[in-house]
Parts: C-alpha cells; sequence; structure tokens
C-alpha cells in the first residue's frame, strides 16, 4: 500500500481516528451548558501553542483536531481528578523531520501529564506545572511552569518558564545539559527523568480576552521555536507572537483559527464531553411502584405457612410478572415465616444499588406481611456473588428519604451456604443475537485507523447455574484489518505482531468455549474456560479469586496452557504453544479510582508485571491507563520501549437514557508488540464480582430509590 501523501490528505483519517477512540458509539455531547475549556493547538488548556494554568472540570473528556502546513494533530485528554489531566496526541508530521524512516508522513505518539499546584485565589493565580511528550519520541518534549490570573471577568494573563522544546526560543539561562529534539527521535516510550527541566529556559505568556459571549481571542509571546521543523525545511517561524480566534459552538464544541508569527495558519476543532453529567437528568425509566406500607397487626398473621409451597409458587408467578417489567429476573426462592431469601439475575440495571432496590420493593408489595427480612443474592453468569439483607420496615418508613438512610440498614455478607438452589425451569437455556460490529485497528506505519464492519453471530447454551457454552462467528463486510503491517522480530516470537493476518478471511470464530462459575468456599470464586478463547489463541485457562464482600482489596491468581490458531480463524491450530499465567492483587481506593498489579509470565515467555490505573466514575464510565515491564531489554521489545497504552468504556445508558447494562470499550495501545503480551481470557472474575461488593455499592447506592 502506498503511504498517504502528506498532511492534506490524512485529515479525515485522523477526524475518524478521534470520533472512534473518544466515543466508539455515535458522539454523545454533554448537555452541561458551561463553557468549553480553551484548548491550545496541542490539544491540551491552553492559549495558541503555549499552555495555561487551568484546567477542565473533573472527569471531563475532550478531544481535538487540529492542522497547518507540514502538521495534523489528534490529541485526546481526560481531567483524571480535579488537579491532574491525562493526554494522548497522535501527529503525522512531514516526513521530512525524520528522512531516516523513509515515510513522507511521520506519526509520533506522545503523552502530556499536568498537575496544578495552586488555585486561582483573590491575589494568587493559579499555578500549573506539566510534562509535554514524557514518553513518546521527543518531537515535542518539553516541561513547564505556568501562572494564570483572572484580572476581569473577560480577562485573563498568563505567564510562564519553558524548558526544551518550550525553552528554544529566546532563553534566559540553562540548567545542565538536554540533547535538542532532533537527536532523540528513535524508539521513544522510555521516561527521560534525566531531561525533564534540563537544558534552556525561557520565558512565555500571553492574554486571553472574551470579546463576545461566543468569542475568545488569544495573543501570546511564545518560547517554542519550532527549530526542528525548520531545520527540515517544513516551515520556520520568525516571529514569538501568535494569535487565536476561538468560537464557542455549543455542547462543549469549539472550533479555533490561528496564526504562528504570522507565518503559518492553522485551524482546530474541540469536542468536549461531561461524563458526570447525563444529557438529562435522570434519565428517562420509568418510576418504581411505590412500596405498600403493612395494615397493623397483619405480621402476626402465619396462616400462610401451612400452605407454604403452594405460596411459594405462587408468590413466583406474581414476582416473575413483576420482574418481567422491572427487566429482572427470579432464579430462586425460598420462604420462612420471618425471612424470604431470593436469587436476582439483573440484565437490566447498570447501577446495581437501583436493580437491588426494585427487587426489594416488588417483594414488599408481593410476598406474605409476616415476611420481616430480605435476603437478596444477586448472581453474575450462575455465581451468587453476595447476600444483601434489608429489613421490610425499613423499606416502608425510609422510602421517603435518602438513600444514605437505607444504605446504613443494609448488610452485606458472602453468599455461600445461604444461596437458594436454582429453579428447576431455568435449565437448560439456549440465547442468541445477530448484531453489526466494527472492529478497529490503530497505528499501523501506513494508515494510522484501519476499521472492518461486518455482522457477528453470538450464542450462549446455559448447561447449569455452573457451565454454559458461548461462542460468536463474525464475517466481515468491508474493511482493511487484514491490511496491516507485519514484521519479523529478531528477539521474541510473533505472539501478537502476526495480528492483522487472523483478518484476512472475511468469515471466522472469534471464540468457543467451554465456561465453568464455581465458588469453591467463604470469599473464594473460581473460572475454568476451554476452547477457543480469542482470535488468535485456544487453550485451556483456571482463575480464582479472593474477594470478600466488605473488603478493599482481592487478590487472583491465574494460569493458561494456549497454543496459536491458524490464521484463517478456524479450527486449526500452529506450532506455538506457552504456559502464561499471573499473580494478581487489586485495590479499590475509593471515589472511583482502582489499582491493579498482575505479575507472571506473558505470552512471548517473558516475564514481569503490569501495572492499571483507572477511574470509574458513578455512572459507569471508566477512564484508565496501563503499562508492563518484563524481562526483556528496550531494543528486544522494539519501538516504544515497553508495552502501555490506556482504555475508556461507555455506558450505553449514558446514550440511550435509560438502564441498560451494555458498554462499548475501546484500549488504545500506541504500538502493539510481542513484549508483556497476555492471552485474552472471557469473563474474568474480579470485574463479574466486586460490583455486588460493599465498596461499589456503598459509592453507587444513591439510585437504590430509583
Amino acid at each position: 500500500m502506498v503511504c498517504p501523501k502528506r498532511t492534506r490528505a490524512l485529515r479525515p483519517q485522523l477526524i475518524l481516528f478521534a470520533c472512534a477512540t473518544v466515543y466508539g458509539t455515535p458522539i454523545a455531547l454533554a448537555r452541561d451548558a458551561s463553557r468549553p475549556v480553551d484548548m491550545s493547538m496541542m490539544g491540551t488548556p491552553g492559549l495558541v501553542v503555549m499552555p495555561d494554568a487551568r484546567q477542565a472540570p473533573d472527569a471531563r473528556a475532550s478531544f481535538s483536531v487540529s492542522h497547518m502546513r507540514g502538521m495534523d494533530t489528534t490529541t485526546l485528554t481526560f481531567q483524571a481528578s480535579k488537579r491532574l489531566s491525562a493526554s494522548f496526541r497522535y501527529s503525522g508530521v512531514d516526513g521530512a523531520i525524520n528522512p531516516d524512516q523513509g515515510q513522507s508522513t511521520y506519526w509520533d505518539r506522545s503523552f502530556d501529564l499536568r498537575y496544578k499546584l495552586l488555585e486561582e485565589g483573590r491575589y494568587l493565580p493559579a499555578l500549573t506545572v506539566g510534562l509535554q511528550d514524557f514518553a513518546g519520541t521527543g518531537l515535542f518534549s518539553g516541561e513547564y511552569i505556568a501562572a494564570t490570573k483572572t484580572v476581569t471577568p473577560r480577562l485573563a494573563v498568563t505567564a510562564g518558564l519553558g524548558f526544551g522544546r518550550l525553552g528554544s526560543r529566546n532563553p534566559i539561562t540553562t540548567i545542565g545539559d538536554r540533547p535538542g529534539v532532533t537527536e532523540f527521535l528513535g524508539e521513544g516510550g522510555m521516561f527521560a527523568v534525566d531531561r525533564w527541566f534540563k537544558g534552556d529556559v525561557a520565558p512565555f505568556g500571553g492574554v486571553s480576552w472574551q470579546a463576545t459571549d461566543k468569542l475568545k481571542v488569544n495573543l501570546e509571546y511564545s518560547s517554542d521555536a519550532y527549530s526542528a521543523e525548520k531545520e527540515a525545511g517544513i516551515f520556520a517561524i520568525n516571529s514569538p507572537w501568535n494569535a487565536s480566534l476561538e468560537y464557542d459552538l455549543g455542547q462543549l464544541a469549539q472550533l479555533g483559527v490561528y496564526t504562528l508569527g504570522g507565518d503559518e495558519f492553522g485551524v482546530q476543532l474541540t469536542f468536549g464531553i461531561d461524563p458526570k453529567r447525563p444529557k438529562i437528568a435522570g434519565g428517562r425509566d420509568e418510576a418504581p411502584l411505590p412500596i405498600l406500607r403493612r395494615p397493623a397487626h397483619s405480621a402476626e398473621d402465619l396462616g400462610w405457612t401451612t400452605q407454604q409451597d403452594e405460596v411459594r409458587d405462587a408468590a413466583l408467578t406474581v414476582l416473575d410478572q413483576a420482574f418481567e417489567r422491572e427487566g429482572l429476573a427470579v432464579t430462586g426462592l425460598e420462604l420462612s415465616a420471618h425471612e424470604a431469601t431470593l436469587r436476582l439475575h439483573n440484565p437490566r440495571f447498570d447501577s446495581e444499588p437501583q436493580a437491588i432496590g426494585r427487587a426489594a420493593r416488588t417483594m414488599a408489595n408481593v410476598l406474605p406481611e409476616s415476611i420481616e427480612t430480605f435476603h437478596i443474592i444477586p448472581e453474575v453468569n450462575g455465581l451468587p456473588v453476595s447476600r444483601i439483607t434489608l429489613n421490610r420496615s425499613d423499606l416502608e418508613n425510609l422510602q421517603h428519604k435518602s438513600a444514605r438512610a437505607i444504605n446504613g440498614k443494609m448488610q452485606v455478607t458472602d453468599a455461600v451456604g445461604a444461596t437458594p438452589e436454582p429453579r428447576a425451569d431455568l435449565y437448560p437455556d439456549w440465547r442468541w443475537g445477530l448484531a453489526p460490529y466494527l472492529a478497529l485497528g490503530y497505528f499501523d506505519v501506513e494508515q494510522p485507523v484501519r476499521a472492518d464492519i461486518g455482522i457477528r453471530l453470538r450464542g450462549e447454551y446455559r448447561l447449569s447455574e455452573h457451565f454454559r457454552i458461548q461462542g460468536a462467528i463474525t464475517h466481515r463486510l468491508i474493511g482493511d484489518l487484514g491490511d496491516g503491517e507485519t514484521e519479523e522480530d529478531p528477539y521474541l516470537p510473533a505472539v501478537r505482531t502476526d495480528g492483522s493476518r487472523y483478518y484476512r478471511d472475511p468469515t471466522g470464530i472469534q471464540s468457543l468455549t467451554l465456561q465453568y462459575n464455581g465458588r469453591p468456599g467463604k470469599d473464594l470464586y473460581s473460572h475454568l474456560t476451554f476452547g477457543y478463547l480469542e482470535t488468535m489463541y485456544a487453550g485451556i485457562a483456571a482463575e480464582v479469586l479472593w474477594k470478600p464482600v466488605d473488603s478493599r482489596l482481592a487478590l487472583g491468581g491465574e494460569v493458561a496452557y494456549v497454543q496459536q490458531r491458524d490464521f484463517d480463524r478456524m479450527f486449526g491450530l500452529r506450532d506455538y504453544d506457552v504456559v502464561t499465567g499471573h499473580l494478581s492483587a487489586y485495590y479499590d481506593f475509593g471515589n472511583g479510582y482502582h489499582a491493579q498489579i498482575d505479575a507472571g509470565q506473558y505470552l512471548a515467555k517473558d516475564v514481569g508485571a503490569t501495572l492499571t490505573l483507572q477511574r470509574e466514575l458513578n455512572n459507569g464510565w471508566i477512564f484508565g491507563v496501563f503499562a508492563t515491564k518484563t524481562n526483556i531489554t528496550s531494543e528486544e521489545f522494539g519501538e516504544g520501549s515497553f508495552d502501555k497504552g490506556f482504555f475508556m468504556t461507555l455506558p450505553l445508558s449514558y446514550v440511550m437514557l435509560e438502564a441498560d447494562r451494555g458498554t462499548n470499550s475501546t484500549m488504545i495501545r500506541p504500538l502493539q508488540r510481542n513484549g508483556g503480551a497476555r492471552v485474552t481470557v472471557p469473563n474474568r472474575l474480579y470485574e463479574q464480582v466486586r460490583d455486588y461488593h460493599r465498596p461499589t455499592l456503598d459509592a453507587e447506592y444513591g439510585r437504590f430509590w430509583r
């Protein structure tokens, strides 16, 4: 395939990449009426090119697409906390910037971090420190300290010091030694800590003026001399003065035009989304039924217990009808004079407390009036994951109070030894579905985004509460994932770099597995999977998890024997096989922050560990990053130096504005290499289990009465 010529022909691909990466589904812009944050040409908060000290609202995500002669840039930015933001940038630069690569366009990947040291006060400015391109090839590498002060409601002033690339114009001093930009355009991916805040230091500054409610004007003195671009003959910026006009398009969208020194001109489009703020507050789910208070002394009537089986069957019939309206299912029920234990399957509500609340309301309106204690045992893929206990009188008395009150009355314990047998009419059960699919591939040397569009047939045969058969077959209608680049690895077996070969045949088996889920003991969960685990590997995998229902800590272990599949994705296998496995630790820090460490042997038989950090919002949005380092060297790993990336999960309920457990997940690796690669096993235990345990239930208890 011929590489696209320069950047002009690449703009549609970059826009497609940005939309597909951030949303993975049709774009859903937030309804929040607040203004978009001013994004510099680098796709991070700033003036024209230079940064300022302001940050986006907590949890806001944005992407920016900019174009100027010789350079197209797409930047994804997430406000990870009130003070910390992270960005990933993908740039297509005229190939003259790195002639050794031999491409007409040089594709550069870089990461940024910003931390707000000080909030703006009455007299003191906001103060932010930032690392630009701190783990990339170094093309945009620089650090800065920026201060911003609001002078009037319409005027703000910024001043700062830049280092590295941001200290290349008119430096006022030098701190230590630092190589030039083009001197380390190499493999990238390393944290060049010894270069941070070193080299030339130069001042920058500017003003931002809100001319009208929609139009903003920025003027800045830039400390970036664009030396690398000038040396490569791409363009030359002779004046340090840059200017831009930004127009608020509404719905957190912004259009900007800018000029660099009066010599070069460009345009930028920015979209933002506030995951914390749905388009319609509260959604559009139907309201739950009120709880009917029992008449006085009715709880003393135990006459129904003489016909307990008949009453139970009648209650099941009514519960089935009521739960069907709610989108829930009863998978087991036990009754005694004063207690009821219900097994609950929740295929609808992405908020687990909301599902528990709906189930408890229905039980209070249906079950005999002497029953005071409700035990609700939610199950996931046949696993009873916890036992949630509520008093009926508390439900009656607190239904018009805050959710905090009922949360204080709720008890969560382990379900082992307390779970009713599943209903006899549940198994066997066959389910299937046919739907379109979109598969994306990123960062091919010749093309930044590749995609397949087709149809996927899924099926599941549930043999019992413990055993099920799951599978999926895909058929590509259009696409070019199979045209992706493959390369020989002189150090490691091709456990992932042959990935594009698996998409050359239009039809194939995506997965076909026999799975077992079990509860071997208190606080313990087990999972066994056998068959065609994923597109590239078949084998057998076993996992065990220790997770108390009220603990923030979980520990697990998994081991798998896998063999590579044939490229046609049918039943054949190739010669390469490996035993891989990891020990894992998971920790919930609260406020939606989670950490996971996995240590063990990977697919290429390298040994090391993966650190994953993620933030999960109460409405199901997830943003996370991961990094893997093993015992292979940076040279053996190849470009990128080590495996890393980020991921995002969009809950479909946010888009549909009604309860739905569906999600759309996107994982972005700047490069897929063979080092640090893991096999993908469906239905890993921790993500199945933790939603109905105390830390997560407490985080989302506000939806109990919804």
